[in-house]
């Protein structure tokens, strides 16, 4: 399988959904794929609507400057921002979503982890307990106790209709957060606070996420710099023609 990449100009930052807007990409020109940032806020899924002072919260939060977008897809809240990279992937499969699902997590944490391999940080799918937005398919550094998330994964599930030939199909978005150069104390604190003011009863710690400029065995000048490498270590990921996972179809 090989994406279509889409290209952005340095620096430009997208809305916390706009990946959203690969499934109907991918339904029309087949796999697509990006690597973007969106601007500062956090990410919460519908679920969250549920608590009665969600409304109230979400203003206060974007007065402050973080601002809560709601997201199709499910799990926990997630921060969005500078020195975070979100890499998607979207394409069409035959059957049902449940059939692909795992094969589509596994894709993109191997995708991630072959880019990392170039900063010498091994990494594997895992859940990390105490992570903030915590999957089976987390990708984590170390392991047992001492694993730390560096990255999460989504998925959404749409049914798409070709505009020119009318098939419809089964199209995945597959999404990661990655954290590539983030003060951990500070998001996994904006984290607590909002969960706080919707008396969620959630807590996350700090010491169960990793920020990757951190972990690098090359010293880059800035995280800045680091960011803007890793982002390009992806998007070589993204063009190499051996892409495959054998039970997921175009």
């Amino acid at each position: 399988m090989s994406f279509r990449l889409l290209s952005f100009s340095c620096g430009q930052s997208h809305d916390a959904r706009f990946d959203e807007s690969l499934i109907e990409l991918a339904g029309e020109n087949g796999p697509s794929a990006c690597v973007w940032e969106s601007a500062q806020g956090l990410v919460v899924p519908r679920t969250y609507k549920r608590f009665d002072a969600f409304p109230a919260a979400c203003e206060h939060f974007a007065q402050q400057g973080w601002p809560i977008t709601v997201r199709q897809s499910g799990g926990g809240i997630v921060p969005q921002g500078p020195g975070i990279l979100n890499l998607s992937l979207a394409y069409a499969v035959q059957g049902k979503p449940l059939d692909h699902s795992d094969e589509a997590y596994l894709l993109i944490c191997k995708l991630i982890s072959d880019a990392l391999q170039d900063y010498g940080i091994a990494t594997h799918p895992q859940a990390v307990e105490g992570s903030f937005c915590d999957g089976r398919y987390n990708l984590a550094v170390d392991s047992g106790e001492a694993a730390r998330k560096v990255a999460g994964t989504a998925q959404l599930w749409r049914r798409h209709a070709n505009v020119d030939t009318g098939i419809t199909a089964q199209i995945v978005l597959v999404h990661a957060l990655i954290l590539a150069a983030v003060d951990i104390d500070a998001v996994t604190a904006r984290a607590n606070d909002f969960e706080q003011v919707l008396d969620s009863g959630k807590r996350y710690a700090s010491n169960r996420i990793a920020s990757l400029h951190d972990l690098c065995e090359t010293p880059f000048p800035s995280k800045e710099m680091f960011t803007l490498s890793l982002k390009d270590s992806l998007k070589h990921q993204l063009t190499r023609p051996e892409i495959t996972c054998e039970k997921v179809s175009e």
